[in-house]
């Protein structure tokens, strides 16, 4: 199996191939650093774009089979009912133990013997498992999921850890949920420029592990409009050591909108990237966003927070049919509580009710 870091320096050969190969035919003297934009771009740098972003159109996962964790709630309620002589009961709840999602790293213990357990067992079965890790300090804002580690230090050595398990074992990891948009769209007792430094520096700390693939978190369609200053606070943040971003996480914004939104970013941090920077990709969570967000919710809350009556999206796949789009990932598990909100249980919960409601059409 070829290394991360091999894949990388193939891709950018290519590139900058293709970079050398536009130069000479427009007899300009592109550095292939991009000149898309969130409308489309024009202008000289057209051209340029297009040509040098096209060796990297299609998924960089392609190919690669998701782990399905067999404890994950799901599959563990579904076993549950099975156990009990609840067959109806199993048999509506069955696509939620069909799917691979993701497992979340939250607690902050030593993560180093559930990573590891996690990514040996994957690895056993020829599979990729998806892990979020989520212990930033100050995490979610102080809101349903408020906690994170104690400081900047202990985080450090929390991520440290999380890394060295994954070892040389292919791995998606999306790397805390919410943390630069909520930055980005400002969060009290937060220090935004603290905040994507460390998570530079996690970023730097992944990306050792040959065969992990970071997914650095940048909201979804619906919150952050201001493209411009979104990519400044990734690129900040790593992005461009990573292997792209995730959107929709834990929310229910549509499968279409946020492709649409994350090419536009993309192309956003095309511009003024370094040369020799990968085109940045991404995945969405399409868990629960079969029916999109609720129409009468336009914003606050009740667009995201359990809010009744949604469906299971997509499948998770890695060969999407969209530009850039590496994979179309269920990173919340379906019929986990969003918060104390509209009924539910803290946030990460199993929670019955939500669990039917998915899978009721």
């Amino acid at each position: 199996m070829r290394t991360r870091l091999h894949r990388r320096r193939s891709v950018r050969a290519a590139v900058l191939a293709a970079v050398a190969g536009t130069a000479v035919a427009c007899g300009n003297g592109s550095d292939g650093s991009g000149g898309g934009s969130a409308d489309g771009g024009s202008g000289d740098g057209t051209a340029t774009a297009t040509a040098t972003a096209a060796p990297q159109e299609s998924s960089r996962l392609a190919g690669e089979e998701l782990w399905l964790d067999p404890t994950g709630h799901g599959p563990a309620a579904v076993s549950e009912a099975r156990a009990a002589g609840r067959t109806e009961e199993a048999e509506a709840l069955a696509p939620l133990a069909e799917q691979p999602t993701a497992v979340w790293i939250a607690s902050p213990d030593n993560p180093y013997p559930v990573v590891e357990r996690i990514s040996r067992a994957a690895a056993e079965e020829d599979r990729m498992p998806v892990l979020v890790a989520y212990n930033l300090p100050g995490r979610d804002c102080g809101l349903y999921s408020a906690g994170g580690a104690a400081d900047a230090g202990a985080y450090l050595e929390w991520i440290g850890s999380f890394a060295a398990a994954l070892a040389d074992r292919p791995a998606v990891v999306v790397l805390e949920p919410d943390a630069v948009p909520h930055a980005v769209a400002g969060c009290d007792g937060v220090d935004s420029a603290a905040r994507y430094d460390l998570l530079s520096q996690a970023v730097a700390i992944l990306d050792r592990q040959p065969e992990t693939r970071i997914y650095l978190d940048a909201g979804n369609a619906d919150w952050i409009d201001d493209l411009p200053a979104l990519a400044d606070a990734l690129r900040k943040s790593g992005v461009d050591v990573a292997d792209g971003f995730a959107l929709n996480v834990s929310n229910y914004e549509t499968t279409e909108a946020n492709a649409e939104y994350g090419l536009a970013l993309s192309e956003q941090l095309e511009e003024g990237a370094p040369a020799g920077t990968l085109v940045a990709h991404f995945v969405i969570d399409t868990s629960r966003n079969g029916a999109g967000p609720p129409e009468d919710a336009p914003g606050g809350e009740g667009r995201w927070c359990n809010p009744p009556g949604r469906a299971l999206g997509e499948p998770p796949t890695t060969s999407p049919d969209a530009p850039r789009l590496d994979a179309l990932l269920w990173v919340k598990q379906p019929g986990d509580s969003d918060g104390t909100c509209g009924g539910g249980p803290p946030a990460g919960q199993w929670w019955p009710e939500s669990a039917a409601d998915l899978v009721t059409d």
